[in-house]
């Protein structure tokens, strides 16, 4: 039987794009589901700021009038300017263990990417950094997280047999939260407050977080991530609508934001409980009832597992000790609250600096996930 490919061109065909994942990992005890409603956010041209410098079109692959296999294709303009780069991306790729399918999804995406003048395909990569990245290649016997990709290991063989190549690694770790704080990062902190004239700030509501850091926050990110693996910058409508989107949940206790004396935000570290089983039992839904187990896992009875999403110092702080003075507020607060461990979420390979905070922790690198790129 031919595998027939159509483009999605309304939002019907769009939730059956969104949606075949969930059905496709039914009983898989490793797939978390992304949450529907902020997907659907995601890939409406109508509501992602990150079409002002992105283009888009979606695939779905049917066999037989089944679903057997989604691909999404992207150009992000910005940052083939940034990296001059003349490269499409593809991401939200799913499809069964089937040459023809895989195939036949691959060929349309790199046949859309010629035809717009690019002359490389790259992915798993969403429109920009904020999405997950990276097809995994190790670690199918992990629970995901809300922020990842999962997969089946049959997928990267797929990908090498069609000529696709390694552009790069992500690693994840898996930490374990200490018994008790460290005498060496409470002795750091305190000398890098004092010789830098820098504090930790302190809020009573998300509210005030928003307003006095919200725009310096994803500000910081485009500073101290513009040199990482294609990484564009944030519009100013992006950060509007992340301001909008993620602070209202931030637990303060798990979020930590370094000031200097002037009052500028110079170093931050935000994580959140995981989601992963809240997720999970809603089956990626807010509504009717997935609402009650996401604020459940928030809110009413937290999980003992923590996901690191944001770490960022700015480039002029670095290898000056200030990841101390994050952490050492932090393990204090993880601590007490009993959580038992932390995922870092994906990290570049060669990113050393970065991996260089982890050393004090017992730890695991327990996940990898790749990046393929192919010449056109």
């Amino acid at each position: 039987m031919s595998v027939n490919i159509v483009k999605v061109e309304n939002n019907r065909q769009l939730k059956t794009f969104i949606r075949f994942n969930y059905e496709f990992y039914k009983g898989n005890s490793c797939f978390v589901p992304e949450l529907y409603e902020d997907t659907v956010n995601t890939l409406r041209k109508d509501r992602n700021a990150a079409f002002e410098f992105c283009d888009a079109d979606y695939f779905l692959a049917y066999r037989d009038g089944k679903v057997v296999g989604r691909i999404a294709a992207i150009i992000n303009r910005r940052a083939n300017e940034t990296w001059g780069h003349n490269a499409a991306r593809f991401g939200w790729v799913d499809f069964i263990d089937d040459k023809e399918v895989v195939d036949t999804l691959f060929e349309t995406v790199e046949n859309w990417a010629r035809e717009r003048g690019m002359t490389e395909l790259q992915g798993p990569l969403g429109f920009t950094d904020m999405d997950p990245e990276g097809m995994l290649i190790e670690g199918f016997d992990r629970m995901g997280t809300m922020a990842t990709i999962y997969n089946h290991p049959y997928y990267p063989k797929h990908m090498e047999r069609m000529g696709y190549t390694k552009d790069v690694d992500w690693v994840e770790y898996l930490l374990k939260v200490p018994e008790k704080r460290w005498e060496k990062a409470i002795r750091v902190s305190a000398i890098v407050e004092r010789k830098y004239n820098l504090r930790v700030a302190r809020f009573k509501s998300r509210a005030e977080v928003a307003r006095k850091y919200g725009k310096q926050l994803f500000n910081l990110v485009n500073e101290c991530y513009s040199e990482l693996y294609g990484f564009s910058q944030l519009s100013e409508r992006q950060i509007e609508q992340y301001i909008k989107m993620y602070l209202p949940v931030i637990d303060l206790k798990l979020a930590s934001f370094v000031v200097d004396k002037d009052d500028n935000l110079i170093a931050m570290g935000v994580s959140i409980y995981s989601l992963a089983e809240a997720l999970r039992k809603a089956k990626g839904r807010m509504f009717p009832f997935g609402w009650w187990h996401l604020a459940k896992a928030l809110f009413i009875k937290p999980p003992k597992r923590l996901d690191f999403l944001l770490v960022a110092v700015k480039p002029e702080y670095q290898s000056k000790g200030v990841f101390a003075m994050i952490f050492n507020d932090l393990l204090g607060n993880f601590i007490d609250m009993g959580l038992v461990d932390v995922e870092s979420n994906p990290e570049l390979e060669d990113n050393k600096k970065m991996q260089s905070q982890w050393d004090e922790f017992e730890k695991e690198q327990h996940k990898r996930r790749r990046a393929f790129k192919k010449q056109l």
